[in-house]
């Protein structure tokens, strides 16, 4: 018992010890850790106010040579200065802040240290980094700018040797071009003397402005030419053949007054004048612009003519089929009025058909005016064609819709006749079948005949007779005779198909009896049975004779029904 308490005694020591070294094996790495990361800020803040920004402070102070320089040095110098003595203490203090921190192990405030240390040298960093940019501007101002010349000189021969070589093409502004091309040479000679007095501000200066001319210089060089060729030459001869154009048009009776082309020429003539003006000193803003606007109206005024040829073709040939379609129309509503009193003495109109007729009517006089309108506004000459052909568009719609409306109504009105004749056809058809029923009825002698046969029979007559008596009317409403029609139609065959079934059942119900008596001696439920349905047969009620015959032979004969349809259809 003994060695077991000691052995759980040393377990729980060994194990306390193990976990107190672990602890301090964390605390020192943790330690060595922020130790590490202070070392790091230290360095840091070395490095901003360190060699780089030094050494070139004192490489710019050689080349101070004059008043504005020595003031730019002057400045970067003080600004280093006021870093160096502000920026940088503060970030001693809290690295020293950072050591008590660490010394105390307060770690959390430790960390937010840490973070403003970090924007602090991120900030002291960028002003540095400023001015170590400003001061590189003018130390490495000779190499970059002699490069920068040298390419500037390449692209000004390969312009200037471009100029000579095509020199013919130029024609009025040779003279300007060679007195910008001196222009640029001067600027040459200009930085060459601002390098010599290291005065950066004018190189940086002369260097945008040789760029900018040769870029203008390149945009001439390239531009002019074309621009000549097309204000002196082509343009004048798209006007002269627009004014052509224009004017045997005109002659020829087209209305082009909405184009403005006479005054729309005289603004590009005048522009034109103010364009030469403008290449002459070299200045081509807005000039490509302007060119290109001309350039587009002109193709849209060809655009123009043309479109209106096309309309005047189009209008004379719609103009043509126009007046061949109203004559046409107007002959189909002359044949159709005239026709009209008597279809309202043979047929009722309905309000609504006459209102029709009469808004057609109407229509068609309102569009025959719009037309000769139109032909008379065609004989003044003020539309152009493209209007005029609009407006007859317009009027031929109109007039397609009313020729649908007339054929329509036509046909409407028309089918009257045919609603008339097929109705008399269908009488004669109903009168076919009820004689078929009649004679059905009289052919095979029934016993006693069902009342819903005479029932059935009254109504068919009576349905008969109303048909005659629409047919007699005058004027004739068709929706009533036809609705009539469809009446007395459904009648006469209800009754025929009736009648049909009636004597159907008679002849089985009759044939089942017969055929039943062999069992009456043997059975007497069939006997029975059989007596009863001869009862029933007598008083005409061959349906439930039928059923009642049926059922009670299948009793002793199954599939009897099967048999005495087989027995009907060898009868038949």
């Amino acid at each position: 018992m003994n060695n077991i308490s000691f052995e759980l005694i040393t377990y729980y020591l060994i194990s306390v010890i193990f976990i107190v070294a672990i602890l301090n094996i964390i605390q020192y790495v943790r330690t060595n850790t922020y130790k590490n990361k202070i070392s790091e800020f230290e360095f840091e803040k070395n490095k901003v106010i360190g060699a780089p920004i030094i050494t070139e402070l004192s490489k710019v102070e050689l080349l101070a040579k004059n008043e504005t320089i020595e003031n730019r040095v002057q400045g970067w110098q003080d600004r280093f200065d006021l870093i160096k003595n502000n920026e940088i203490v503060k970030i001693n203090d809290l690295l020293l802040e950072a050591d008590f921190l660490l010394e105390g192990k307060n770690y959390r405030d430790l960390i937010k240290k840490f973070s403003t240390i970090e924007m602090k040298l991120y900030e002291t960093k960028s002003r540095i980094n400023h001015i170590l940019d400003e001061i590189k501007e003018i130390t490495l101002s000779e190499e970059k700018n002699r490069q920068i010349l040298t390419d500037l000189k390449s692209k000004y021969r390969d312009l200037l040797q471009k100029f000579i070589s095509s020199k013919e093409e130029y024609g009025e502004v040779i003279e300007p071009l060679e007195l910008q091309f001196e222009n640029i040479e001067r600027r040459f000679q200009d930085f060459e003397t601002a390098m010599e007095a290291n005065d950066y501000d004018e190189i940086s200066y002369i260097i945008r402005a040789i760029d900018e001319m040769l870029k203008h210089m390149e945009i001439i060089i390239e531009e002019i030419p074309t621009i000549l060729l097309t204000i002196n030459m082509i343009i004048p001869k798209r006007i002269s053949e627009i004014k052509e154009t224009y004017q045997k048009l005109v002659d020829s009776d087209y209305q082009l007054g909405f184009l403005n082309v006479e005054y729309n020429i005289d603004e590009i003539n005048k522009k034109l004048s103010d364009i030469k003006d403008h290449v002459k000193v070299l200045n081509l803003e807005n000039v490509l612009l302007d060119i290109k606007t001309f350039v587009e109206y002109f193709d849209n005024l060809f655009n123009d003519f043309d479109e209106e040829k096309q309309a005047k073709k189009n209008y004379e040939d719609m103009n043509f089929s126009f007046k061949e379609k109203i004559k046409r129309v107007n002959k189909l509503l002359e044949d159709f009025y005239s026709g009209l009193d008597l279809l309202k003495s043979k047929y009722t109109l309905s309000e609504k058909d006459i209102n029709y007729v009469n808004e057609l009517k109407e229509d068609f006089n309102k569009v025959s005016d719009d037309y000769k309108s139109l032909i008379d506004t065609t004989k003044t000459k003020v539309f152009p064609y493209s209007k005029l052909f609009q407006e007859l568009e317009g009027l031929s719609l109109a007039l397609i819709g009313i020729e649908e409306r007339v054929e329509s109504i036509i046909s409407s009105l028309g089918s009257m006749k045919n609603d008339e004749k097929r109705a008399k056809e269908q009488l004669a058809d109903i009168k076919e079948f009820l004689m078929r029923s009649k004679k059905t009825i009289r052919t095979y002698k029934l016993p006693s005949i069902p009342n819903s046969y005479y029932i059935e029979l009254k109504d068919v007559i009576a349905a008969i007779k109303e048909v005659e008596k629409e047919l007699d009317k005058k004027p004739i409403n068709i929706d009533v005779l036809n609705t009539r029609v469809d009446t007395a139609r459904d009648l006469v065959l209800k009754l025929y198909n009736n009648t049909k079934e009636t004597v159907k059942t008679t002849i089985l119900a009759e044939m089942a009896i017969v055929y039943g008596n062999r069992y009456k001696s043997s059975k007497l439920k069939v006997e029975e049975t059989l007596n009863k349905a001869e009862i029933y047969f007598s008083k005409g009620e061959y349906k439930k004779t039928l059923e009642m015959t049926i059922n009670v032979i299948d009793m002793v004969e199954p599939g009897f029904y099967r048999n005495l349809l087989s027995l009907y259809e060898n009868y038949n």
